[in-house]
């Protein structure tokens, strides 16, 4: 029996948890270093009480908890039949989250106790991040260890040509629906993909490489013509841009009456899309008097799932447990 662990950031699952869900997230060290380490889970701490109640809000825009989990575990459901219906019987998918229930150590002590000693860890983030992935790859891998399971990890997948092929299916029906409405105008195209500090840029982080992989391949294959921004900053710190918001703006200050937003780094629907581009940056663009038009994000399109399905054989191949079936 092969279990598959589908690593995911977490969310909120109530407004009452936005706060300790807060305090998970600033208390890892890979994402951010608050002073010492001893100091930073009191520091974490204190940040999550200051934001709890602006973030509780947004929460609550969007139905009162995260939808991650339920998205998440839709496309463990959905990965395990299409590996079944692969030939692939003895297995197993489940969600596994960061910074909220059900923590991947938690998921990995299910498999152990149901006789589970081979596990794959696949983010569900496609480009690698040291603070995204890098860090629940992390507590992937301790936790295979501790419980003494084998454990092989699939870290990144930015230019597959399955997952490609899902984004430029779901951007060109969005398109098309601009073309129905005004045809004369044409629509402006926009990559908005979660910021990240320039530091860890600076300091050899690839992912703003892995995202420029992904708009190449769509580019290419489509036909497509974008600019690539950044949501989702907060601090003091040089964050990458342009900033979504001020792009936005700047388009419209252009005289560009559609645009397009292509949350590309989001494979679910989660509060960078569901309010913060559909909402915030939705309500700005439409009260200067243009249209934000938001490609879904993949959820499960059947084309991502096999893109899931076909990273998932490869490792499975290339660590021999194939046989093993």
């Amino acid at each position: 029996m092969i279990g598959i662990v589908l690593l995911n950031m977490g969310g909120p699952d109530s407004l009452e948890s936005v706060r300790p869900f807060l305090r998970n997230l600033f208390s890892d060290r890979e994402i951010i270093q608050l002073g010492p380490r001893f100091m930073q889970p009191v520091l974490a701490a204190l940040i999550a009480w200051r934001r709890a109640p602006k973030s509780a809000r947004a929460y609550a825009e969007i139905g009162g908890k995260s939808p991650l989990l339920k998205i998440t575990s839709e496309q463990a459901k959905a990965l395990e039949y299409s590996l079944k219906a692969s030939g692939l019987k003895d297995v197993a998918c489940a969600p596994g989250m960061r910074y909220w229930s059900p923590r991947t150590p938690q998921v990995l002590k299910r498999f152990a106790e149901s006789g589970i000693r081979r596990v794959v860890g696949l983010t569900m983030y496609p480009h690698y991040s040291k603070a995204t992935t890098g860090s629940s790859v992390s507590d992937f891998l301790q936790g295979c260890e501790a419980l003494g399971i084998e454990g092989a990890v699939i870290d990144a997948y930015p230019d597959h040509p399955d997952y490609i092929k899902a984004l430029l299916h779901l951007t060109s029906q969005k398109i098309s629906e601009i073309g129905k409405k005004d045809r004369k105008t044409g629509y402006t195209l926009v990559y908005s993909a979660h910021s990240l500090p320039k530091r860890m840029i600076d300091e050899g982080d690839p992912y703003l490489d892995h995202l420029k992989k992904t708009i190449s391949s769509l580019e290419a294959r489509g036909g497509l013509t974008g600019t690539l921004c950044f949501q989702s900053r907060s601090g003091p710190v040089e964050w990458l841009r342009p900033a979504t918001d001020e792009l936005l703006m700047e388009l419209v200050s252009r005289g560009m009456k559609n645009i397009v937003v292509l949350p590309i780094s989001f494979v679910s629907d989660h509060i960078e899309t569901l309010y913060e581009i559909d909402m915030l940056y939705g309500d700005m663009v439409s009260g200067a008097g243009s249209r934000l038009y938001r490609v879904p994000a993949l959820n499960c399109h059947p084309d991502f799932i096999n893109c899931l399905k076909k990273v998932t054989m490869k490792k499975l191949e290339e660590r021999g447990w194939l046989r093993l079936q």
